[in-house]
């Protein structure tokens, strides 16, 4: 049976893709590179609707739902970390946005590094700690049920999922 996390660690490298070029972005614009506002708005949409609406919500409405079961006994539960990460991440994009609408380039920068070095760690935490605890606590039924899940969430957002896979390119 293909793992269920599998899929969510692959989009995990898309959010890291992401990750990488806003970095080099927000070096070249401290380095006295014009800020290119189109840049940074399609990235706040990648992240709004491929990190975010996407691959958070698989997270979120589904697995954590599950993690969180009272039948599911896991040594310690992660998912209010993670829930609060996702949060923060929030937090981070709104000051993006702030910063894009104000014309501030030191606030979009700032929130767009803090933005990238929590999702980092934070991606670390779950495919290293929480995915794998995900596949030893959840039985096969519970597992199987949740991979249909994420393909029908895969399938209702295809055309969306490839709009916004095109930034890396």
């Amino acid at each position: 049976m293909e793992k269920l996390t599998e899929m969510l660690s692959e989009e995990h490298k898309n959010i890291l893709r992401m990750i990488e070029i806003l970095l080099d972005k927000c070096s070249a614009v401290e380095s006295g590179k014009e800020l290119d506002k189109d840049f940074f708005n399609k990235i706040i949409d990648f992240i709004q609707n491929y990190a975010d609406r996407f691959h958070h919500a698989k997270e979120e409405d589904i697995l954590f739902k599950e993690l969180c079961k009272d039948d599911v006994q896991m040594h310690c539960n992660p998912i209010e970390q993670m829930l609060y990460e996702h949060n923060l991440g929030r937090e981070f994009v709104k000051g993006m946005v702030a910063g894009l609408r104000n014309n501030d380039k030191k606030t979009i920068i700032k929130n767009a590094r803090d933005y990238s070095h929590l999702l980092e760690e934070h991606i670390m935490k779950e495919d290293n700690i929480l995915y794998p605890m995900a596949e030893e606590v959840l039985n096969n039924n519970v597992k199987r049920s949740i991979m249909k899940k994420f393909k029908e969430i895969e399938l209702k957002n295809l055309s969306d999922i490839n709009h916004n896979l095109s930034i890396l390119d």
